[in-house]
C-alpha cells in the first residue's frame, strides 16, 4: 500500500467513524447524556438545513486534521510511543470543528466548549489540535497559544505537544524545539505556553486559543486577553477544554451555560460548537452505578476503566467530600466547593405542582428574611397538608440590582420576575411597602399563626405588622434555634415530605452550605455559600415555628454570633 492510499484509509475511515458515532447516539446505541444528544441533533439537522444559513460540509477539510493525527504519538503511561488512535467521540468533535465552513469558504467554528471528565484524553487531543495549527492550517505566521491561569499549568498542554513533536520524525523535521517555544520556520508560526502570570500579554496576534481546565479560571482575564486578540485572524480559534467546576460565577460555568443555550436553541450562534459529557439529572440518583459512568467518559473502557472509577466510587459513598470530587470531576456535575447541605437533586424531588389558593383559611406559619435593604429578601409560609409540609414563598429584589445579580450568580432573574416568583421593587433598596402588602394580604388569604423574623433585622415593618393584628415572633439566627428547625427541613426534604413551587428556593437550597458547631449543631453559612440563601434561610424559620413551635428567644443567639449571618 502506498502512502497515499494508507492516508486516503485513514481519512475514510475517521470521517466513517465520527459518522457512526452520531448514528449510534441518535439511535441509543450509544448511551449518551441530554447535551451529547443535543449536538448530535445538531450535526444533522445542519446536514439537512445548514445550506439555507450559508453553511457546507467539507469533508476534506476535516479529514485532513484526521490524518495529522496519524504522525502523532502517546508520549505516557502504557500508551507511551504507540499511535494516538482518535476515539470516535474524538473524532465526531473534530470533524464538527474543522469540516463546517461558510460559504466564503472560512471555518465555521471560531469558539469551541468541550466539558469532558477526567483520564478521557483531554490534553492529549488539545495538543495535537495545536500542533495542527502550527503546521498544517495554511496560515502564515499563526501564534498557537497554550493557555492557563499561571504558565506552569499552561505548559502541561504546550509539554505534550512538544514531546510528540519529538516523537514524529515528519514532524521533527518540520518544528523546531526551544525550552518555551515551537517554531515552524516554512510559515514562520509559533506555539508557546502563556500564563496569566506571564510578562505580557500584550501584542499578541491569536489564531488558535487553547485553554485546558477554564473551570480552575477564578476570572475572565486569560479568556479577554485571548478573544480580544483574535481580530486580524479570519478564521481563528477559541477553544475551551475543561472538566467541572465548583465557581458557577465564573468565565468557565458562564461559557457552559452559553453552551447549553446554543444546543437547546435558545441562542442561534452558528460560530459556537459547544458538548458536554455529564450525566442527566435521572441518574444523580444511581451516580455510583456504570452505566451512569459510561454516559458521562467516552473513553469508559479504553483510557478510562471500570475498576479505576469503582475505587474512587467506594471512597465517595462513604466520605460526602470525596462523593463530590467524584461528581464533578468523573460525572461532570457542578457542585458547591463546600458540602452542600442536601442534595439539590434530591430537593427537586420535592417539588409539586398546586394551587395556591386551595389553601385559603388553612393555618400556617411564616418565616421573614430581611436581609440587606439593598438584597434579596424572601417571604414563606409553611402549611400543613395531608401529611406533608408545603412552602409557598415570595421573593424580593431592588429592580436596580437586577442586572448585577444576573451577572454575578448567572441566573434567570428577570425570567424569575416576569413569572412571578420574584418582586422587583423600583429603585436601588427593597421597598418594604411591597413586603407589608404581601404579608397583609396573605393574612387575610391564609390563617397565618404566626410570622417569624429575624430581631437582628427587625425595621419598622415589624411594627406595622404588629399593630395590623400579625403576630410577629422574633427568630434567633444562632446555633440555638436554627439548628432544631434547619434539621426539622432537612429530614423533610431527605424524607419527601416537604413540597414546593418555587425555582428561587430551588436555587438557594442549592447554594446552601451548614455550618456546625462542636455540639453539631447546625445553621446556614452565607459566607460560604456560592449564592444566594435568604429564601432557604426564611423557609428554615418557617418551619421551625410550623413543626417544633419552640420558643426561640434563646439568650445563646444573643450573646453569641448576633451578626453571622
Amino acid at each position: 500500500m502506498s502512502v497515499a492510499e494508507k492516508y486516503t484509509d485513514i481519512r475514510r475511515e475517521g470521517l466513517d467513524a465520527a459518522y457512526k458515532y452520531a448514528d449510534d447516539v441518535k439511535s441509543g446505541a450509544i448511551p449518551a447524556c441530554k447535551y451529547v444528544r443535543l449536538a448530535v441533533d445538531r450535526w444533522f439537522s445542519d446536514l439537512e438545513n445548514g445550506g439555507a444559513r450559508g453553511l457546507y460540509f467539507d469533508e476534506n477539510a476535516a479529514a485532513r486534521v484526521i490524518a495529522f493525527f496519524s504522525y502523532l504519538k502517546h508520549s505516557k503511561g502504557k500508551w507511551k510511543g504507540a499511535p494516538i488512535d482518535l476515539m470516535p467521540w474524538q473524532l465526531f468533535v473534530i470533524v464538527n470543528v474543522f469540516g463546517w465552513m461558510r460559504e466564503d469558504g472560512r471555518r465555521r467554528f471560531t469558539s469551541v466548549y468541550e466539558e469532558i471528565p477526567r483520564k478521557n484524553g483531554k490534553s492529549t487531543k488539545i495538543a495535537g489540535i495545536g500542533l495542527y495549527g502550527l503546521t498544517s492550517d495554511g496560515e502564515g505566521g499563526a501564534e498557537i497559544y497554550s493557555a492557563a491561569t499561571k504558565r506552569d499549568q499552561a505548559k502541561i498542554m504546550f509539554n505534550e505537544a512538544m514531546r510528540m513533536v519529538r516523537q514524529s520524525p515528519e514532524l521533527r523535521r518540520l518544528v523546531k524545539s526551544l525550552r518555551s517555544q515551537l517554531e515552524h520556520e516554512d510559515s514562520f508560526s509559533i506555539f508557546q505556553p502563556l500564563g496569566a502570570d506571564s510578562d505580557t500579554s500584550d501584542g499578541l496576534n491569536v489564531y488558535f486559543g487553547l485553554v485546558d481546565e477554564l473551570h480552575a479560571h477564578k476570572t475572565s482575564e486569560m479568556w479577554d486577553v485571548l478573544e480580544s486578540a483574535l481580530g486580524a485572524r479570519e478564521q481563528p480559534l477559541m477553544w475551551a477544554i475543561t472538566t467541572a467546576g465548583f465557581n458557577r460565577a465564573g468565565v468557565c460555568y458562564e461559557n457552559r451555560d452559553y453552551a447549553i443555550k446554543v444546543l437547546e436553541g435558545v441562542v442561534d450562534d452558528d460560530s459556537f460548537f459547544g458538548i458536554i459529557y455529564t450525566i442527566d439529572e435521572d441518574d444523580l440518583g444511581r451516580w455510583d452505578q456504570p452505566d451512569v459512568w459510561a454516559k458521562a467518559n467516552p473513553n469508559y473502557g479504553v483510557s478510562v476503566s471500570e475498576s479505576y472509577l469503582d475505587e474512587k466510587a467506594k471512597k465517595a459513598r462513604e466520605i460526602p467530600s470525596a462523593k463530590n470530587n467524584f461528581l464533578t470531576k468523573h460525572l461532570n456535575v457542578w457542585v458547591n466547593a463546600e458540602m452542600p447541605w442536601v442534595d439539590p437533586q434530591v430537593f427537586k424531588r420535592c417539588k409539586a405542582d398546586f394551587s395556591h389558593d386551595e389553601m385559603s383559611g388553612t393555618e400556617c406559619w411564616g418565616g421573614l428574611d430581611l436581609a440587606s435593604v439593598s438584597d434579596l429578601c424572601s417571604l414563606t409560609l409553611a402549611f400543613n397538608v395531608a401529611g406533608k409540609i408545603r412552602l409557598i414563598q415570595k421573593n424580593y429584589l431592588p429592580e436596580d440590582a437586577l442586572v448585577e445579580h444576573t451577572r454575578q450568580y448567572n441566573q434567570p432573574f428577570k425570567q424569575w420576575a416576569d413569572d412571578g416568583w420574584l418582586t422587583l421593587t423600583p429603585g436601588n433598596v427593597t421597598d418594604y411597602d411591597f413586603i407589608e402588602y404581601d404579608i397583609l394580604q396573605w393574612a387575610e388569604q391564609y390563617g397565618i399563626q404566626e410570622l417569624a423574623f429575624d430581631r437582628w433585622n427587625s425595621t419598622q415593618l415589624t411594627n406595622h405588622m404588629l399593630e395590623k393584628g400579625v403576630n410577629m415572633v422574633g427568630f434567633g439566627q444562632g446555633f440555638a434555634s436554627m439548628s432544631p428547625a434547619m434539621k426539622e427541613l432537612e429530614r423533610l426534604i431527605l424524607s419527601g415530605a416537604i413540597e414546593y413551587d418555587n425555582p428561587v428556593l430551588e436555587w438557594a437550597v442549592s447554594n446552601t452550605v451548614p455550618q456546625h458547631d462542636p455540639a453539631g449543631n447546625i445553621k446556614p453559612a452565607k459566607n460560604k455559600s456560592s449564592g444566594k440563601i435568604d429564601p432557604v434561610v426564611s423557609a428554615i424559620m418557617a418551619v421551625g415555628r410550623a413543626t417544633t413551635g419552640e420558643d426561640t428567644s434563646s439568650i445563646d443567639d444573643w450573646l453569641n454570633d448576633p451578626i453571622i449571618l
